[in-house]
């Protein structure tokens, strides 16, 4: 009798009426923004937990396992040093050139490692977009989130470096939490955006190495800042100086080093970390959910 009543109630209703009714929505259709990054919120454990599968499964091959997270950067900073402060001898322009250099070189990979993993985010997890439905950000979440465990660890080893090589502790060295709070934002929404430009344009992947080579050059990361001011005309310096990666850098640098030279008084510098954090955050998110239906199409 019930079946009846429900069938007799749904007699003579179109398509949409029926739909509405019953609670039925269009597949594939895009949520609100609203709706969307409540979503992303309740999938929060899912981020972590596939994050922290994707360092574990890193370096599982590894006899040394995640002391690899502290072991990389620190390999790399040495082969920098010799390089740049040793044959080329550019660590004579700036005191404790180690240290400088470090503080470069970690927090610049920490954004360029989310943002090439953020181009392969949905063709490297095609399958799993569409076996199950969740909102498809939460990959390049779970990517920064990834990187964001390798450049903590980087930070425990820049610490040291920082204060083996003579570096007092000072209260500026708080400085370094809004810093890094504001380059997670940035890295975020660059994630996103790349990654709905790499769902399409599948070539991106290979052109970004060289991408992120010159951006490493234009920040600032082998060399001193002020070499931006001796050698270059006024207008190319200006624009240089709003390069986000240089700010995020030279925050670091000043909060960590004493006398680290920097193209902008610190006010200046949080302004812009923060605007570039809001811009590119907030832009990145909102240009990703508007793609939200077309990923795994095709």
């Amino acid at each position: 009798m019930a079946n009846t009543a429900v069938a007799d109630a749904d007699s003579g209703l179109t398509g949409a009426q029926l739909a509405a009714r019953h609670g039925l929505s269009i597949a594939d259709t895009r949520p609100t923004l609203t709706a969307y990054t409540r979503a992303l919120w309740s999938y929060r454990h899912f981020i972590t937990t596939y994050a922290n599968a994707k360092v574990t499964a890193s370096f599982s091959q590894a006899r040394l396992g995640q002391i690899w997270q502290m072991l990389t950067p620190l390999t790399n900073a040495a082969v920098y040093y010799l390089i740049f402060g040793v044959i080329l001898n550019i660590s004579r322009d700036v005191d404790n050139f180690i240290a400088y250099l470090c503080v470069g070189l970690f927090v610049f990979t920490f954004t360029s490692s989310t943002a090439t993993g953020g181009i392969s985010a949905i063709t490297t997890n095609l399958g799993l977009i569409r076996a199950l439905h969740f909102p498809r950000a939460a990959l390049p979440f779970a990517i920064t989130l990834t990187q964001l465990r390798h450049l903590l660890a980087a930070m425990v080893v820049l610490v040291g470096i920082v204060l083996a090589t003579g570096e007092p502790i000072t209260l500026e060295w708080l400085l370094v939490i809004p810093a890094l709070l504001l380059q997670v934002v940035f890295s975020i929404g660059l994630a996103l955006a790349l990654a709905r430009l790499g769902s399409k344009l599948t070539d991106l992947k290979q052109i970004m190495p060289f991408v992120m080579r010159t951006w490493m050059y234009g920040s600032g990361v082998l060399y001193s800042v002020q070499a931006f001011t001796d050698n270059l005309p006024a207008l190319a310096t200006t624009l240089i100086q709003l390069n986000p990666m240089l700010i995020y850098i030279e925050l670091v640098r000043h909060a960590l080093l004493e006398g680290a030279p920097v193209t902008s008084d610190i006010p200046r510098l949080l302004l812009l970390a923060t605007a570039w954090a809001l811009v590119v955050g907030v832009g990145g998110f909102i240009y990703f959910w508007r793609g939200e239906q077309e990923y795994g199409r095709g």
